[in-house]
Parts: C-alpha cells; structure tokens; sequence
C-alpha cells in the first residue's frame, strides 16, 4: 500500500491543492463556484487534480520532452486568459470565452494524444465547426440576451459533450488493439528466439564426430557431411517458415537418426513409424526434434547395451500424434530436461495454446512423451 501511495503520490498532491486554488480564485472573482451544487465542484476539482497531477507524476519525462512542457504551459496561460476575459466581460455564454475553451480542450488533447487527434481531425471539425457556428448563431443573431436564455433551456448543450465518450471508446478500442498487436509481435519474436536454441550442441557434436571420420579418411564422411548440411540447412530456412509439411519434419528427424547411429559403437534399436499418417499435413517446424533429442540424451546414452527408442507418428480425424518412447539406465543419475522441453512447452503455449497437449510418463527405466497436436489450429 505504501509503495503504492509513493508512486502515485503526484495525483494526491493534486487534488489537495486544487480545492484551495478553486476558492482563491473565487475569492478573487476570476470564476464562481455555484454554492449549492456541490457534486458539480467535486466533478471539477477531479478533473483539474488529474489535470495538475499529469505533469507532476510525468516530471522526469517532461524534463526530457520540453517541447511538451511549454505546449502544457502555453494551454495553461490560455486557459488563464480565458478566465480573465469571461470575468473581465461578464457576458453568459461569452462566445470568446466559448472558442478559447474549445480550444484548450481540443489543444489539451493533442498535447495527451497526439497521433489520434491527427488521425480524426477532419470527423472531429466536421462535428465540432458545425456545432460551434450554430451556438454562436443562436447567442449572437437570435435576437436579445432574453430571447436566447430561452432558447437555451431548449437546446441540448450537452450534444458539445456527446461525441467525447464515444471518441473515448474509439481510443480504448484502438489502444486495445495496438495491444493485440504489440502481444503478436512479442509472441513471434519469442518464437524466432526459442527457434535459434534449439539443439546447437547437437551440430557441434557432429561436427567433431566428422572430423574424426575424415582424419580416420572414414567412407561415411561424404554421408555425414550430406545429411548435416541438410539438417543445417532445414533449421536455417524452413525453421523460420510458420508450418511445414509433415513429411519435410520426418526427413529431419530420420537424418538426425542416421548421424546418431553413426556416433554410437553400441547396438541400438530406433524404430520410426509413420506409415499412419497423412504426409501432406502441415505442422510447426522443428517441434518433435526436442523429443527425439532427449531420447537419445537421457535415455540411449545412459546406457551401454539394450538401448531403444520407439517413435510413432499419426493422425486420425482431428489431431496428429507423436509418441516417442525409451528405456534410460535408473542407476545413472537423471539431470533436468534443460531448456528443450521447456521451450517446446512455450513454443507449444504460443502456437497451439489450448489445442495442443503434451503428456509424459516415466517408469522406473521407461519414458514415453506423447504429443498431441490439434489438425485444425
């Protein structure tokens, strides 16, 4: 609470001070305070606090923006003047006093929104400038001050207010959606990030196991050298595309395959199956690729024999499925998943969000992850 108090203390200082020069200014007749309606000196005493509170609680930024501050100064002199004539002349409805508050208010909100006082300035002088003209017809050529008292308690005044809540809603709805937008810029940008960590050490490694092969002048160089410029080249280009098709992920996830056989002396058993599914689908690149790599990290090389990973991949009527399997040695010590999985859950969260579902079951030697992705997302 306290450390709410302190960072909007600005808008407290604001309407303290506001009451007292509310009553100077009466006392020295620049305005009149109407004595019995009291709800309509609160309702002013807000506004003018907020007002007075704006350049207070903004002070750093406006000593950057002095443009700004002097645009605030010159509404506020202004708005002085504006007084000092309305009291000077005292005419009801002084069509001067009119104007000049018209455009305190419409200079006041240009100073606070600039870009969208730029953008509806034509539908704003449409409604307004007709609106102005006519109130000054009516107070200067309708006849004597009698005549227009009387048209006045006819006239709705408050048509000069109507448009400002619904030009209002129209900067909520727009801020709003700047705010969807700014979202799915952020979304995109997490993504393109989270896609760029994904299995770097993998390269390394084969890179390294390459060059063994090309010292030991190994015949599977040239295979190795072809498969990892493939994957290399799948990561860099298709990875940025938003889908791709599922038979584009499967050949990745076979060369990944085939250069981990390579490395491993041990016998392994890697069974792929994806004979069930309809290879034209599209999907996210490089989601199962997380999967598959920890199969081999947490479970293949903890073991020394009898290792398997068993994979399907299928869809039915509405989803497709990935379900990866493999045995791990329980005697070694299991370390986190790292930052794979987790950003396979986040990447999941922002392309799929609530159509997708990932599930994993461990056993005490046994690990099955199960990816479930929504056809029509």
């Amino acid at each position: 609470m306290i450390k709410f108090l302190k960072k909007y203390k600005a808008f407290f200082i604001g309407y303290i001070v506001i009451i007292p020069i509310f009553y100077f200014l009466d006392y020295i007749d620049l305005i009149i305070l109407p004595e019995e309606s009291t709800y309509e000196i609160i309702i002013f005493a807000l506004i003018w606090g907020f007002l007075i509170a704006l350049p207070i609680h903004n002070f750093n930024y406006l000593k950057r923006k002095q443009k700004t501050v002097l645009q605030v100064l010159g509404l506020f002199l202004l708005f002085f003047i504006t007084v000092s004539i309305d009291s000077i002349m005292s005419l009801p409805d002084n069509p001067i006093t009119f104007i000049l508050l018209m455009g305190f208010w419409f200079g006041f909100a240009y100073v606070l929104i600039p870009e969208f006082i730029k953008k509806y300035w034509k539908l704003i002088t449409l409604i307004y400038v007709p609106l102005l003209l006519y109130f000054i017809y009516l107070r200067l050529f309708s006849g004597d001050l009698e005549a227009y008292l009387k048209i006045k308690e006819e006239f709705p005044f408050y048509v000069f207010f109507l448009p400002i809540p619904i030009f209002f809603l129209v900067w909520l709805f727009e801020q709003w959606q700047w705010l969807q937008n700014l979202k799915a810029e952020k979304a995109k940008t997490e993504i393109s990030l989270l896609r760029s960590q994904i299995n770097p050490h993998f390269f390394f490694n084969t890179l390294n196991n390459l060059y063994a092969l090309t010292v030991k002048n190994s015949k599977q160089a040239p295979e190795v050298i072809l498969k990892l410029s493939d994957m290399m080249r799948y990561t860099i280009y298709e990875g940025e595309k938003e889908t791709v098709k599922i038979l584009d992920e499967i050949d990745y996830l076979n060369n990944y395959i085939e250069l981990h056989k390579i490395r491993y002396k041990k016998s392994v058993e890697i069974v792929f199956n994806y004979s069930n599914i309809d290879t034209s689908l599209n999907v996210a690149p490089l989601l199962y690729i997380i999967l598959l790599e920890n199969a081999f990290k947490h479970g293949v090389e903890t073991l020394s024999e009898n290792a398997f990973i068993y994979i399907n991949l299928y869809d039915d009527k509405d989803f497709i499925y990935f379900k990866i399997e493999n045995n791990f040695d329980s005697k070694e010590k299991q370390e986190s998943n790292g930052i794979g999985l987790q950003n396979l859950k986040r990447r999941l969260s922002l392309l799929y969000k609530e159509k997708h579902e990932l599930s994993i079951d461990k056993t005490k030697n046994t690990y099955l992850a199960t990816l479930k992705i929504s056809k029509h997302a």
